[in-house]
């Protein structure tokens, strides 16, 4: 089921759904499910799974020399959506990013993934490598989610890439794309920001899940402008509480993010981590609340693997 029929059919309910990681290389399945397990009571109608663009690394052979060499740390998101599909009988949403894949490598996961019944995709450009100041997109590949929102509209007129589909061959997929309540940090404003996301919508995209964020009222001043420049798709705020006292800088370095003041102040003043993730949890609580009254579709939360904190923080809104 798409996720707009999923919001649709809540009749104004607001729905639990969370986002994880594939596992490492070399790690089972049983991974995955000791993650999802302790929240299946909640009855998520969706699940978000993460994809990873590959890395380099360096090998040194005997000579001395190095050899820059191409390695992905996670197995395929087609794979890990479909065991969740199986074995829980939810949607799952996989993401589909730029960077890592040819135009041909993303047209053959998207004929797996309609293969496979999977209706919903959540398109994003993807991270630069770790290595890399800014984002080099893989030649072969696209350099922006536009771009690759174009192609997975495309194939839902019908239109592949090499036009060897005989039939029709329309897939149907419900797209999700990124937002940013507090500004993507590559766009000069958030006018521009806007125009971009505007023109996502404007090309397909059937729903919106967000950057995390700790401001409600950011969250709201963003979802009011959407509605303002004519954005009317469901709009997502994704969640993720703070649990322990280095992802006070961490998230926001990494996600380019502010932390509210009384929040840092809340967090520095605990004497321990034990504190401070009960902070960070209690923050994300009334949160959650807040936008549960502002009639917000989803609570989608980003678990990183931990389920535990998430599931505290549902059972006190649900």
């Amino acid at each position: 089921m798409k996720i707009t029929e999923h919001i649709n059919n809540a009749n104004g309910k607001t729905l639990f759904s969370f986002e994880l990681l594939p596992p490492i290389k070399g790690q089972s399945i049983q991974g995955i499910y000791n993650a999802i397990d302790p929240l299946m009571e909640l009855k998520p109608p969706f699940i978000d799974v993460t994809s990873l663009r590959e890395d380099h690394i360096y090998k040194e052979h005997d000579n001395g020399l190095l050899e820059k060499v191409i390695t992905r740390k996670r197995p395929g998101t087609v794979a890990v959506c479909a065991a969740i599909m199986n074995k829980y009988k939810v949607d799952a949403v996989p993401h589909l990013i730029c960077g890592g894949f040819t135009k041909d490598e993303t047209e053959y996961a998207l004929i797996d993934l309609q293969f496979l019944g999977i209706d919903n995709v959540l398109v994003l450009r993807g991270d630069a490598r770790k290595a890399e100041s800014g984002f080099v997109p893989t030649p072969g590949g696209h350099a922006y989610a536009t771009d690759l929102l174009q192609q997975v509209v495309n194939m839902n007129n019908g239109k592949y890439l090499h036009d060897d589909v005989i039939g029709g061959g329309k897939a149907n997929f419900c797209i999700g794309v990124a937002g940013y309540p507090e500004k993507h940090f590559e766009a000069p404003n958030m006018q521009t920001d806007f125009k971009y996301l505007k023109q996502k919508v404007d090309m397909g995209a059937d729903f919106i899940v967000t950057q995390m964020f700790f401001d409600v009222p950011k969250y709201k001043e963003f979802v009011n402008n959407c509605r303002a420049n004519g954005i009317t798709v469901p709009i997502i705020p994704g969640l993720k509480p703070i649990t322990t006292s280095k992802q006070l800088v961490a998230l926001s370095k990494i996600f380019h993010i502010d932390i509210p003041v009384e929040l840092s102040d809340a967090i520095l003043a605990c004497s321990n981590e034990k504190d401070v993730k009960e902070v960070g949890i209690q923050w994300m609580i009334q949160q959650c609340k807040e936008l549960i009254e502002f009639g917000v579709p989803v609570l989608h939360f980003y678990t990183m693997g931990n389920p535990e904190p998430t599931k505290r923080i549902a059972q006190a809104v649900f």
